[in-house]
């Protein structure tokens, strides 16, 4: 399970549009398609059947009062390093910090019910596609977004989201939370 911000169609239609000359240049990450693409805010994995209502409640309370945020994708990177890519990412811009807080407060909800949570800090930013280890990828790549700027969108809640794998891989939403 993961908490995320899912980034309205026009957004996202902007962003495929700006990745349209990346997608078959050598050494491309392997692509995540776009109705998949969110930002992850915390992620848990398996979540036991017994936590999921204690995580929604005290998830209510995490949400309520966050203000309303607006959100920008805008910029590119990678995690790994240039020889060795691993994800391919686009950065996000405007309330930044507010959306961070927030998945501070959820992480802080997680840990009290014992889940286990990275102590990493939280780096918003939306995944585009993975790299595959051992064969070879372009980590210069990412820097042709440098320069991308989205259409800027009022967040309108934030989502528990649950991973269904098999080969159509989607997602099924546990709860759901308004913001603003």
């Amino acid at each position: 399970m993961f908490f995320a911000v899912t980034p309205p169609p026009a957004a996202r239609d902007d962003l495929d549009r700006a990745l349209t000359p990346l997608r078959d240049a050598p050494g491309a990450p392997r692509w995540t398609a776009p109705d998949r693409w969110h930002l992850t805010l915390l992620f848990l994995g398996a979540v036991p059947a017994g936590d999921v209502d204690a995580l929604v409640a005290g998830s209510t309370a995490a949400v309520t009062g966050t203000p309303a945020l607006t959100l920008q994708l805008a910029g590119g990177g990678r995690f790994g390093s240039r020889r060795r890519p691993q994800v391919c990412w686009v950065g996000v811009t405007g309330d930044g910090d507010a959306l961070g807080a927030l998945a501070g407060r959820l992480a802080r909800v997680a840990r009290r019910l014992g889940l286990p949570v990275e102590e990493r800090p939280f780096r918003a930013h939306l995944t585009l596609g993975r790299w595959r280890p051992g064969r070879p990828g372009d980590g210069d790549l990412p820097d042709r977004l440098a320069d991308y700027r989205g259409p800027s969108w009022p967040v309108t809640e934030v989502e528990l989201l649950e991973s269904r794998l098999g080969p159509a891989p989607s997602y099924r939403q546990v709860a759901a939370w308004p913001l603003g």
